[in-house]
């Protein structure tokens, strides 16, 4: 019989993938080039003409003169945030501005189809194939045509909703007693049935909501409602397609693999398709083998994406008690079992990392893994605008400690006519480009490095040899090591400003006493803060509130080398003393550890930001922020002193820093506060920007029980004794208008 463990022991030996992977090489971090830097290029204040701006920027500067993008930030400057700012709460609930209503659309385990029965939340449900999945995280919504049956960018009768599950709830409060034999601890069978449920509750789903009103219904009867899983079959496309590093016993050739998994952050296509990235993959893996078995180069890339040789995977799926042991769960098991790699699954680890296209409007249509775009944590996708005649641009940020921010233009230039040709224009723009990984240099420029083996920084790497540009693309982190890329705080999620063109990047935090920010990694002006905002303590844990960059590419090209950068905000607490609320929060607008980021297109100009914080929440939950967030360059120069715990043998540390402009109010405001322990994750919105669709992921994980409901730090958004549920949120504005302006 499987023994029973309690899930708190469990819990208390699983790795923390997200922290413990990170990026051990010895390139400049984002610290280093900043501290460098001093500010060399920006003497200038607030307030100063754009000509001498231009000339202390550099050239890469010349976009002010961009005639264009500046009477779209004119436009963009006459809006006006038009909610009162939503307080700091810790109380279990979904707290949204007065005036307006939000309402669960549709929550972890809920049908997708009308003959299926509702979800009992008691654990008993096994069938999340056709249920939604777990762990809602971001997601995009496709306006549909009046027919119904094909995408139009600007409908708002009926969409399909993409949604992200990122995992399965550690606590299993999809299971009657919690997980068994759970944890890469464990080296015992686990019920075929508990790991069935956990591998169909990833992925993503797909279904289509009908306007009713002011706002939007699940439409149960739809043709298109299904589920992407951790099981779905996908097809490999691209330079990697056929390495014989992607070779396994269920695809010899390298041509296919089976699922999508730990799906967070996302992006989407000019021609309709949804990209859902795979990002902390590599803690599902089971191996458990002596080093020695392995080739040094196999070695070198376990060691750069975290896949160590003494574990059995976050979930131990590779070991059921189903009769045979099915190749379903040994293709968990990345140790080398047989003679040769296409007779078993050591190459399995090499099928994920990578961003998955899929379809919405063909559920018949196979999933495509684009390897063009790089083998990584993939934090999202996303496109700068299609230009006819231009390359396209999607950008990337890898979420781990010390990781780096990619970009990846693509070989061919956009034709709009392509807008309706499905993944066939995905084979045809996302199968062949070139990658490059960003160097931040010292001068406050930066400069985009090529992947590819015709960069001899690559070609001639020392440390690894790489075979080929499949094998690039592959340990993608390998070859930006190479190159010279610059190591940043955990990159999360990305966006492109449609007034501006600045690319902003939220990087959530930095923690690690042994590879974070304040030991290791020397202080500088970009990460000028080396202790902790927590409760008021000072202690030498590195950037732990986080901070947002963003960056202007030269001339407005999305698909050129170069690029202008600085920094836009860091969280802190309100009352934190200068040094560390750099960007001048107030109690209507600190928050900590950003992660989401996306521009309303509805809205030109509007941002929002969301927070998956651990370090202020003893005075709030995780929380969403509307921002105006105005343009590279607009703040001010800072001094910051630190003069607490002494970092590299000295007592007091001075830094300079770069701050956007202060964030007042009126120009950052807090619109939601989620229930106890969630993550705010997610947005996507009407195409009339009347209505947004919110994720609030894992509310209450860090009850104490998974069956007892005493124990239970959050019952949202069922109430009363239930377990908590992840869920999408619809959120409209009682007067019909315009959502935050």
């Amino acid at each position: 019989m499987a023994k029973k463990q309690d899930f708190r022991t469990v819990l208390k030996k699983m790795v923390n993938f997200e922290d413990e992977n990170h990026n051990p090489s010895n390139n400049d971090s984002f610290n280093q080039v900043l501290e460098r830097a001093r500010l060399g290029r920006r003497g200038f204040l607030k307030g100063s003409s754009s000509l001498v701006a231009a000339s202390m920027l550099g050239t890469g500067m010349a976009f002010l003169a961009d005639s264009v993008k500046q009477e779209g930030a004119a436009a963009a400057s006459d809006l006006r945030l038009s909610f009162s700012p939503v307080s700091k709460g810790i109380a279990d609930t979904l707290t949204v501005p007065e005036g307006y209503t939000a309402r669960v659309l549709l929550a972890t385990g809920d049908p997708l189809k009308r003959n299926v029965t509702p979800y009992k939340n008691d654990g008993t449900d096994n069938d999340f194939e056709v249920r939604a999945g777990d762990h809602h995280d971001a997601m995009h919504y496709f306006g549909m045509n009046r027919a119904g049956n094909g995408w139009a960018p600007d409908g708002s009768d009926r969409a399909l909703l993409c949604i992200n599950h990122e995992v399965c709830e550690d606590l299993g409060f999809v299971h009657p007693n919690g997980p068994t034999n759970y944890g890469p601890e464990s080296t015992e069978a686990r019920p075929a049935v508990e790991i069935d449920k956990e591998v169909a509750a990833h992925g993503v789903t797909v279904v289509e909501v009908v306007k009713q009103g002011s706002t939007y219904e699940i439409n149960r009867d739809s043709r298109y409602n299904h589920r992407v899983t951790a099981a779905t079959r996908c097809q490999i496309s691209g330079p990697a397609r056929h390495s014989p590093m992607l070779s396994t016993a269920f695809s010899p050739s390298g041509e296919q693999t089976r699922g999508t998994l730990n799906n967070c952050a996302n992006g989407y296509t000019p021609w309709g398709t949804y990209l859902t990235c795979e990002e902390n993959w590599a803690g599902y893996f089971n191996r458990r083998e002596d080093d020695t078995a392995r080739t040094a180069k196999e070695l070198a890339s376990f060691k750069r994406y975290g896949v160590g040789n003494a574990t059995s995977g976050r979930y131990n799926w590779s070991r059921a008690d189903a009769a045979g042991n099915t190749d379903i769960y040994q293709r968990w098991d990345v140790s080398k079992t047989a003679s040769r790699a296409n007779q078993d699954y050591r190459n399995g680890a090499n099928t994920f990392g990578w961003v998955v296209e899929i379809d919405p409007f063909n559920p018949n249509a196979i999933p495509h893994k684009r390897t063009a775009i790089g083998r990584f944590a993939h934090e999202g996708c996303w496109p700068a605008a299609a230009v006819a005649g231009q390359p396209l641009v999607f950008y990337s940020g890898d979420d781990a400690r010390n990781e780096y921010m990619y970009k990846f233009v693509t070989a061919a230039k956009w034709d709009p006519r392509d807008a309706t040709r499905g993944q066939a224009a995905g084979d045809k723009y996302l199968d062949a480009g070139t990658l490059y990984a960003a160097k931040f240099n010292d001068d406050g420029t930066g400069e985009w490095l090529p992947l590819t083996m015709s960069n001899p920084n690559i070609a001639n790497y020392a440390d690894y040899a790489f075979a080929d540009e499949a094998d690039v693309l592959i340990n993608a982190r390998i070859a930006a090591d190479a190159a010279g890329a610059t190591k940043m705080d955990r990159p999360e999620w990305g966006g492109v400003n449609p007034v501006t063109g600045d690319v902003y990047l939220t990087l959530t935090n930095n923690v690690s006493s042994s590879s974070g920010r304040g030991v290791k990694t020397p202080l500088n002006a970009a990460n000028p803060r080396y202790y902790a905002d927590a409760k008021g303590d000072t202690v030498s844990k590195g950037n732990v509130n986080g901070h947002v960059i963003r960056w202007r590419e030269t001339g407005s090209n999305p698909a050129t080398t170069t690029f202008d950068w600085d920094v836009y905000l860091f969280g802190a607490r309100a009352n934190a003393e200068p040094d560390v609320n750099l960007s001048g929060l107030t109690d209507e607008n600190d928050f900590s550890s950003p992660d989401g980021l996306w521009f309303s297109e509805a809205v030109p100009g509007l941002l929002w930001l969301q927070t998956d914080d651990g370090y202020i929440t003893d005075a709030t939950n995780c929380m969403m922020l509307a921002a105006l967030p105005g343009t590279v360059g607009d703040g001010e120069a800072k001094m910051v002193t630190n003069k607490s715990v002494p970092i590299n043998g000295d007592a007091e540390q001075q830094v300079k820093t770069y701050v956007g402009q202060t964030a007042s109010p009126t120009v950052l405001s807090r619109f939601l506060v989620g229930p106890r322990d969630c993550e705010i994750t997610g947005i996507t919105e009407s195409p009339d920007g009347r209505v947004i669709f919110v994720n609030i992921q894992h509310p209450g994980e860090n009850s104490a029980s998974a069956t007892d409901p005493a124990e239970f730090t959050s019952h949202w958004p069922d109430g009363g004794n239930a377990r908590p549920r992840s869920a999408t949120v619809v959120i409209t504005r009682n007067d019909g208008g315009k959502i935050a302006v």
